[in-house]
Order: structure tokens, then C-alpha cells, then sequence
């Protein structure tokens, strides 16, 4: 079986995530080989004898930045082998990641994800190597190991194969710009708290209204901005 997908993470730390992309959904993906995932430790292209990759920045702000020609030497490296469909740096000042994104760059062959850390990194890599900066929420993490972590799961997840019920990936809140409808399982009635009489029904057509119906209430409830945003 050809592997349908490859992510190679650039991480300072890469102990951070090694776990997490080894189990679950992501773990079993990469054994049915339908994607691969690489962590590269940006220490192994470090210039300086004792491994460090950051340096003072000029101007005399406060922090550490990232240098240029650790980067630089392991995007080149990992790009005179392969194509890469996006260059991804992790940064709270980046484009919101949300799920059209994730089903977007789920169809790619090969993306590369910057991990950023410190105060950044060096602006010249943003402005020569980086096709696309992401961030996952307007806050700022320790790390970019997370925000890596959280876009792997979702981008993966969606490749045809990985889940099994294909209708379940499709039918998670925020597809189509709706949150989920309310799902139960048994026993149908506990504590007297009582699962909705049409889902017990077996009438499909009915069921599938009242889940539409739902989606769109508890969307217009908790979140109304997903639907100006399914507007434009």
C-alpha cells in the first residue's frame, strides 16, 4: 500500500510529542501505512559544538531567537530529497487553524511543520522558506510542539482509511461549519434521564432531520459565528 501521507516536524524537543504521535488514531495510521511521520531534532543541524539553535536578537529585545542556518540546513535537507506541498511554521500570529484547513492539507502528499520556540524565529526564515503560518488559538504556548501535535491528529484523521466509519469523521463538529447533534448509547433510560424517543425509532429519514435540527440549534446556541462564517 502506498503511503498516502508524510509529515516531518522540525521540534527543539521532540520528546514532547514522540508519544502522542505513536498512539491511538495517529499511531494506527502509520502502521497501516497511510501516513508517515518524521520528528527531526533541529539540534542535529546546529553549527555550534554545543548544539544550541538560538541566539541574542538584535535591538536588544528581551528573549532568544531561533537562528537562520539551523532551519534553513534541515528544511534544505529534508527538500533536496522530496517535494513539499507547504512549508508550516506553528506561531500565535499565523493563520487560525480549523477544520476546512485540516481537510485541506489532509489531501496533500507532504508538508513540513515547523515547531516554533523561544521568542521566535529568525523573520528571514518566515519570509524565504515558510509557505504557510498556522496557529491554533490566541494564545501563546511554551512550544509550537503542541500546536504540532493538534494539527497532525486533526489533518490525519480525515485521510480516507484511517477511521474506519468514514461517516464519523464526516459528521464531527465544525464540517460544514456546525457543531455535532447530541449522541447517546445505552441504556436508553438511566436514572430516569431519558434518551430522545425519535432515535429509538429506526426511521432514518426522521432521525437524520432531527440531527440537522440539532446541529443547527446547538451551533446557533454555542456557537453563532460558525454560521456567519458558513455564510461567506
Amino acid at each position: 500500500m502506498n503511503v498516502a501521507m508524510r509529515i516531518d516536524i522540525i521540534t527543539v524537543i521532540p520528546q514532547l510529542i514522540e508519544g502522542f504521535l505513536n498512539e491511538s488514531i495517529i499511531g494506527r495510521a502509520q502502521k497501516r501505512e497511510l501516513a508517515e511521520i518524521h520528528l527531526h531534532n533541529l539540534r542535529d543541524y546546529a553549527v555550534r559544538k554545543d548544539r544550541r539553535i538560538d541566539d541574542y536578537p538584535f535591538g536588544g529585545f528581551a528573549g532568544m531567537v531561533m537562528q537562520c542556518e539551523p532551519i534553513d540546513r534541515c528544511i534544505s535537507a529534508l527538500t533536496a530529497q522530496r517535494h513539499y506541498d507547504e512549508i508550516i511554521f506553528t506561531t500565535p500570529d499565523g493563520q487560525q487553524f480549523d477544520q476546512p484547513m485540516a481537510n485541506e492539507l489532509s489531501l496533500c502528499e507532504n508538508i513540513i511543520i515547523l515547531c516554533g520556540h523561544y521568542k521566535g524565529i529568525d523573520y528571514r526564515i518566515r519570509e524565504h522558506l515558510i509557505t504557510k503560518e498556522v496557529s491554533i488559538g490566541d494564545y501563546v504556548l511554551t512550544g509550537g510542539e503542541l500546536a504540532a501535535a493538534v494539527m497532525t491528529d486533526a489533518i490525519v484523521r480525515v485521510i480516507p482509511g484511517v477511521i474506519g466509519d468514514e461517516q464519523s469523521a464526516l459528521s464531527d463538529s465544525f464540517q460544514d461549519n456546525l457543531l455535532a447533534a447530541p449522541v447517546y448509547t445505552r441504556p436508553a433510560d438511566y436514572r430516569g434521564w431519558k434518551v430522545p424517543e425519535i432515535l429509538l425509532s429506526g426511521h432514518e429519514a426522521k432521525i437524520k432531520e432531527w440531527e440537522i435540527q440539532q446541529s443547527l440549534e446547538r451551533t446557533q446556541r454555542l456557537r453563532p459565528d460558525l454560521l456567519e462564517k458558513g455564510k461567506r
